[in-house]
Formats: structure tokens, sequence, C-alpha cells
């Protein structure tokens, strides 16, 4: 696997000329909005008993669903806001719901100051479609992405100091990314073969949402065969080992932000599982993000060192990205996005 050669950066890394430099302008804050009408349901799913409602206003925006800021007030008098997402895709929805609150849940407990704390997610009593909500703490988004020093160090951290509960990787339950299903609901020792049932599984759904091409699949079949055991086995083997590290699992720029009262960089919309810590950063390497950006890269590196063997990071890297370039072939069925990664990563030219 190799893609533009003689773009090096010092590191030894090879993300490519877009990843050198910031993308420009800067990510929009999001506004408070409109009133937004909040589900009884949620209103009677408030963590303190007593809690009055006092407005809802639609905050930001989600590719998926809906996000609001409620305001509220304590028995004691004290204002409270909180954060509300509610998605109305049915079963669906309810695998995107319950796997992000219980990866916030996860991460929170680990990182308290780094991810936001989730506080119930449920369902609407009456709804068509069915619609699932989640109640967490609210935090005013700043900057996106964050500082690079500041959030890498919070993003190591999380990974260095998580404990996988079984010692395997895997997670407790599915989590998403997006409205796609994960193979996370299991425990394994090898992480080799956790990525490659992962990977297979994002191949299979590409397949189904964008058709089949022989050439792809050839290229995709030669990966799970071949490349995977022979980038991901040396990991734990030869007395090397690596450790089963809690990751976000869909870090991009803005699901990343600075909060705005507290200056520390935070993330949300998670979708975790017990993995090698290098995956968490296959998604920064499309230039489409501002995580591209080497100062990420360098800092990240310089708070979790790199795993051995240390010299194929950047073709483990390459390997990991695959993994999310398929969500976004899939997300956007239709476009020629599969064509124009396939020519470019791997070199081969489309034949239909």
């Amino acid at each position: 696997m190799s893609e533009q050669p003689g773009n090096e950066s010092k590191d030894g890394s090879d993300l490519g000329r877009a990843g050198q430099e910031r993308l420009a302008g800067t990510i929009a804050p999001p506004q408070v909005g409109s009133g937004f009408i909040v589900d009884p349901t949620v209103l009677d799913s408030f963590p303190i008993p007593g809690t009055e409602f006092v407005a809802a206003f639609n905050y930001g925006m989600s590719l998926w669903g809906r996000t609001a800021k409620l305001v509220c007030r304590l028995p004691t008098g004290e204002r409270i806001n909180y954060f509300l997402k509610v998605t109305a895709l049915d079963e669906v929805g309810k695998a995107m719901t319950e796997g992000e609150f219980e990866s916030l849940k996860e991460m929170h407990a680990t990182s308290p100051v780094f991810v936001p704390k989730p506080f119930v997610w449920g369902r609407y009593s009456k709804s068509e479609p069915e619609t699932y909500f989640l109640l967490a703490e609210f935090r005013n988004v700043g900057e996106q992405p964050p500082d690079p020093v500041k959030f890498t160090a919070r993003l190591a951290e999380l990974h260095r100091t998580s404990k996988s509960p079984t010692g395997k990787f895997g997670f407790h339950t599915t989590t998403c990314h997006a409205f796609l299903t994960q193979i996370t609901d299991c425990w394994e020792e090898s992480w080799s073969r956790l990525f490659q049932r992962q990977l297979a599984h994002m191949v299979s759904l590409d397949q189904e949402r964008n058709g089949r091409w022989p050439v792809f699949q050839a290229v995709c079949n030669l990966i799970l065969e071949k490349v995977v055991p022979r980038l991901l086995e040396p990991l734990q083997s030869e007395g090397r080992s690596i450790k089963p590290c809690l990751i976000h699992g869909d870090l991009w720029d803005e699901n990343t932000a600075t909060d705005m009262d507290t200056g520390e960089p935070f993330v949300f919309d998670a979708g975790s599982m017990y993995a090698h810590n290098e995956y968490e950063i296959g998604n920064w390497r499309a230039p489409r993000h501002r995580l591209s950006n080497q100062s990420y890269i360098r800092n990240y590196k310089r708070n979790f060192p790199i795993s051995e063997p240390e010299e194929e990071w950047d073709a483990r890297n390459l390997l990991y990205s695959l993994r999310y370039d398929l969500a976004t072939f899939i997300h956007y069925p239709g476009s020629n996005l599969r064509q124009r990664y396939t020519i470019k990563k791997f070199r081969i030219p489309y034949l239909g």
C-alpha cells in the first residue's frame, strides 16, 4: 500500500501534501436557534427529581438527527442546561443512540474533563418513525478542532489511562459510525482479528450500498487476506504487545471542540471500542479534515509513543484510514469517491 511517495514529513510519516496545511477558513460555532419542541418522555427523564423545564432551542446540527439546548431550573433555583440529541431512524436510531450513550458513559468515567457526561437515553412514547433521544451534559462549543497541544494531550491521556474490562479488544455493546453499525459487541485477544472483522464488515456494507465493483473487491480481498495480518500481527508477536485502548471511534473536526466556558478541549458523538490507539488516528489522514494537519499528528506522537515495529507506523495508518474512508463511501452512495480513492491510493485505473 502506498500513496504519493516523496511527501514524507520530518517525523517519517507520509500523509500527503494536503495534510501539511490546515484547511482554509474556520468552522462557525453553533448558534442557539428557534424554539424546539421537547417530547414528554424527555421531560420525565431529567436526572435530578423536581427539575423544572424552562425552554428549549435548536442548537448546532446533526447529519442524522436534531440537536437542542434545554434550559432548566433545579429545585434549588439554580439554572442548568442540558444537551439533547434526537434521532428518528427506527431501529437504526436505537442502535445509534444506545451506542453513543454507552460510548460517552465509558469515556466520561475515564476522562470526565474530556467527555461530557451522558445522563439517559430512551424512546419517545408516541412517534412514527421510532424516535430515540440522548440527554447529556451541555457544553458551549467553541473552536473546532481545538488547540493541537491541549487536544492531543487529553486524547492520549484517555488512551493511556483507559482499561479494557476483559483485557481484550472490543466493547460490551454495538456502537455505530454515524448510522453504520460496527463490529464491536465482541471480545478478541488479537487486534488483527478484530480489525479484520471490522474492515470486512465495511467492505460488505459498501458493496450493498454502492454495488459490486470487481476491481475494488479484488483489492479489498487482498488487503483483508494479506495486508491486515502482515501489518497488524507483528504488533502482538516476537515479544511485542499493545494495550487495548478506549477510543472515540469517529474523531473528525466537528466531533471535537474547545469548551468556551473552560477553555478545555472535549469530544462528543462517539462510537467507541477498545482498540489499538493508532486506529483512532487513521481518520486524520484524509485531507478533508483539519485534524490532518501535521501539528496534531506530531503532538499526539509526543504524548503516546509509536507502537513497534515503529517503521511501519505510516503503513498501518494508511490501512486504518481505509476503514474510515469506506464509511464515507457508504454514507454518500452514488458519488465517485470510491473510484477516486482506488485510483489515488492503489494506482489502479477505473475500468468500470
